[in-house]
């Protein structure tokens, strides 16, 4: 399991976030367009199973329908996905972990890839273990330290075009803007989660 905890220090390298002006950062990625990446509240896992019947409503409020629409849905690697990004962030979604097969209900969005400022995959030198940088812009990091501070041990989805790239744990309510996704990743895996995140 992956979780997300407070970075309490500056990450080197990357400079504070100036409003309206680029910054430099020479190991992640700065998000160029958030209108495909949203937070959502995971409401619930699916058990594993074959997929049976038709996706349907994916985003129905309905609760059997959603357990049918999850229960249809078909996660494997390379699998089309008919929303691709076409969901609605004020509305509940059913999506699946392409990488671990993992479905999920999906509360709303609560942010979008636009309170992302960057993105970064770094090895911490303290424990050796590769971790994603997630930087918020001010806007953001208030929306978020109020989110995790109301959601302790509970997980959030990173959705990019429908589709769930993680779905970490919160570990602590995080109120300085920086946020660390942790677990077992090698730097490669990191790395290309980053890229993800920041749509590069």
């Amino acid at each position: 399991m992956l979780a997300v905890v407070a970075v309490l220090a500056a990450v080197a390298g990357c400079q504070a976030e100036v409003a309206g002006r680029a910054y430099p950062l020479q190991d992640g990625f700065v998000v160029k367009d958030g209108t495909q990446l949203r937070f959502r509240p995971v409401l619930s896992e699916v058990p594993a199973g074959p997929a049976v019947g038709s996706p349907g409503q994916r985003q129905s409020t309905d609760p059997a329908t959603q357990e049918a629409a999850a229960r249809a849905l078909s996660c494997g690697p390379g699998e089309p996905d008919a929303l691709d990004g076409r969901d609605d962030p004020a509305l509940p979604l059913v999506s699946c972990d392409r990488a671990q097969g993992t479905r999920y209900l999906l509360g709303p969005g609560f942010l979008s890839g636009a309170d992302v400022s960057w993105v970064a995959a770094r090895v911490d030198p303290e424990t050796g273990n590769a971790a994603v940088t997630v930087n918020f812009t001010a806007a953001g990091a208030g929306t978020w330290a109020e989110w995790t501070g109301h959601n302790l041990g509970k997980q959030v989805a990173i959705v990019l075009k429908s589709r769930v790239l993680t779905a970490p744990m919160i570990q602590s309510a995080i109120t300085g803007g920086t946020t660390q996704i942790t677990g077992r990743l090698t730097l490669p895996e990191a790395q290309q989660l980053a890229r993800e995140i920041a749509g590069a």
